[in-house]
Order: C-alpha cells, then sequence, then structure tokens
C-alpha cells in the first residue's frame, strides 16, 4: 500500500482511504466490521467519516450511527489508524444543530469522540461552507480544538478554491491551525477541480483526499441506458441522496461516456474499477482516493489498484477523452 504525506504536514496516510457513507444503512453492523477488516488486511489504515451519516435515511435519529459502527470496531487499533471526520451536516431539528458556528462544532466535536470511543481525532473536517458564519469563528473554534488536543489536523470537504485560500489567510494572520487537506468530489467523469482546486492545492502544500472515484457506481459498468435505478442503491438512496446523484451523473451524455470506458476496459483487459480508481490515485496533487463499499466483495476491485501498474500515458490521453466529451457542469452541481 502506498504511503504519502498529507500536504506539508509529518502525518503519512495510505494512498487509499476507506470512506464509510454506507455504514448503517446500506451496509449493517456485520457488513461493516467486515469491509473494515478487509481495507485494513489490505494495508488501509486511513478512515473517513462524518457525524451526519450513513446517508439516504431521513430521521435524524439515525445521524452517527456510522460513527458508533466505527467505534465498536476501533478498539485495540486506535493508534494504528488515521482517524477522519466531519461536521457541518444537520444532527437535530434545532437551528444551531447544523453548521460550522462555534457552538455547533464544540457539540459536534464530543459527539464524535464519544461515538468513536476515542479521546482524539487525527483529522477534523467541515463538511460544506457556511455561509451564515464568520469565517474567523469557524477557524477560531478549530484551532482551540487543536489547542486542547482533541483535534490533530483541520481539513475542509466541498469549499470551493478561494474559500480556502482565504480561510488559510485568516489563519496566517492570526495563528491559529491551518487548513492542511481539501476533500473534493473528483473522477473520470467529473474533473473541474483541475481547473484551480488542484493548483491552489499544490502551491500551498495542501493535500487533496478526493471522494467519489467511481463516480456513484457508473464507472462501474453496471448502470447502462434504460436501466432502472434500484432502491438501495447510491441512485435510489432517501433523504435527496438519491436524487442528488441522479443530477451528478444520470445522464444520457454520461451514459454513453461509460459505455466508451466499459468497452475500452474490455479491449485494453483492464478492470473498471481498478483502472477508475488508479487514475485518481495517479493524478497530480492527489493525497488519497476515498473508496467504498456496502458489501465486503464490492471493496476487491478497488483495493486492487494499490498494486496495479501506472497507467501508460497512451492510456492517460485516452481516458482525457472521456471528461473532454462530457458537457461542462458547475463543480458544485
Amino acid at each position: 500500500m502506498d504511503i504519502r504525506s498529507l500536504g506539508n504536514t509529518g502525518l503519512k496516510v495510505t494512498g487509499l482511504c476507506l470512506g464509510t457513507m454506507t455504514f448503517g444503512n446500506q451496509a449493517d453492523k456485520k457488513d461493516s466490521f467486515q469491509i473494515l477488516d478487509k481495507a485494513y488486511a489490505a494495508g488501509v489504515y486511513f478512515i473517513d467519516t462524518a457525524d451526519v451519516y450513513p446517508i439516504g435515511r431521513e430521521s435524524h435519529a439515525v445521524a452517527g450511527a456510522t460513527e458508533s459502527i466505527i467505534g465498536e470496531w476501533l478498539q485495540g487499533k486506535r493508534d494504528k489508524v488515521v482517524l477522519a471526520t466531519k461536521c457541518f451536516g444537520s444532527m437535530g431539528p434545532g437551528p444551531n444543530e447544523r453548521g460550522l458556528s462555534r457552538k455547533h462544532i464544540m457539540t459536534s466535536v464530543e459527539g464524535s469522540l464519544r461515538r468513536l470511543k476515542t479521546d482524539y481525532l487525527d483529522l477534523y473536517q467541515a463538511h460544506q461552507f457556511d455561509s451564515d458564519t464568520p469565517m474567523d469563528e469557524t477557524l477560531r473554534a478549530f484551532d482551540d480544538l487543536v489547542q486542547q488536543g482533541k483535534v490533530r489536523y483541520i481539513g475542509i470537504s466541498n469549499w470551493r478554491a478561494w474559500q480556502v485560500a482565504k480561510a488559510n489567510g485568516i489563519a496566517g494572520l492570526k495563528n491559529y491551525a491551518r487548513i492542511v487537506s481539501v476533500q473534493p468530489r473528483y473522477n473520470l467523469l467529473f474533473r473541474m477541480i483541475e481547473d484551480d482546486m488542484v493548483p491552489m492545492a499544490l502551491d500551498e502544500g495542501i493535500g487533496i483526499i478526493s471522494y467519489n472515484p467511481l463516480a456513484g457506481g457508473m464507472l462501474t459498468g453496471r448502470y447502462g441506458k434504460g436501466a432502472r435505478i434500484e432502491e438501495g442503491t447510491r441512485f435510489g438512496l432517501q433523504n435527496n441522496a438519491g436524487a442528488l446523484y441522479q443530477e451528478r451523473y444520470w445522464k444520457e451524455a454520461t451514459f454513453d461516456a461509460v459505455e466508451r470506458y466499459r468497452n475500452w476496459c474490455e479491449e485494453c483487459s483492464l478492470d473498471p474499477v481498478t483502472t477508475a480508481v488508479k487514475w485518481v490515485t495517479q493524478q497530480p496533487g492527489i493525497t488519497s482516493a476515498i473508496i467504498g463499499a456496502s458489501r465486503p466483495e464490492q471493496l476487491d476491485a478497488s483495493l486492487q489498484a494499490a498494486e496495479m501498474n501506472a497507467l501508460t500515458e497512451q492510456q492517460l490521453a485516452w481516458l482525457d477523452g472521456l471528461w473532454f466529451s462530457l458537457p461542462r457542469r458547475s463543480e458544485f452541481s
């Protein structure tokens, strides 16, 4: 398993990171444990989660279930694992139970520590940008958590490049802990971050932990034109999660690109899942690619990316054509 530094920090993480947002919904506790065991046995010691997980459930009552599952599995392994979680999402019906206010951050970190059965987080991330809270308030709260020893490093997910740059400018002026990692969506079918996020991260020494390397399952080849949306899949989830993935990928141009990709992989004797994950880990600036599964066997092909030979320049050039053939989309659509 490839080991890489997280940006300019001394923290070492694996080139593949286990994403866990299926735990507690698409994957029950038994399957979740088996997925964790399989990834860990393969050398993946970097685990990413969030306080609002699992996705695709309507009730606030299930928020935190994923962290609780991880907390049980983690016993006896804590110091061998790099553990990342996030805050921002709605953890209850109240107006102060979401966002990046000092109040919500301080409440959220205590809840995550309790559910994960640990006294510190290696990486604590803002899950979304909060336009209702002054950035200084958010950064000061995160810095206090670092000073208290509850958090080792600060990261963000789903921010724009200018927001990260502004935040680290404030952090530099006020001597706050700076943002050391970003977590954007990135795959063969969605490469908007190459315009600004990747150059910014490379220039500033910020690690990129990218999610969605299989485009919600589209790059597995499972879905084609005329396919029905199945309940329990990423595209059939409740609570608007399925609708979000449909908006991102369930389009004719995407189906056409995936069909070309599947045929090309077959001609080249390449596995489409392994190749898609390998492509992400091979791109400039990428520290780690988040892989996930709802059943243990689904993880196998993604894990093989760690052993796959590097894609050749000719192969990379062909794969570029998939993105260039698609209509341009907004970064966060």
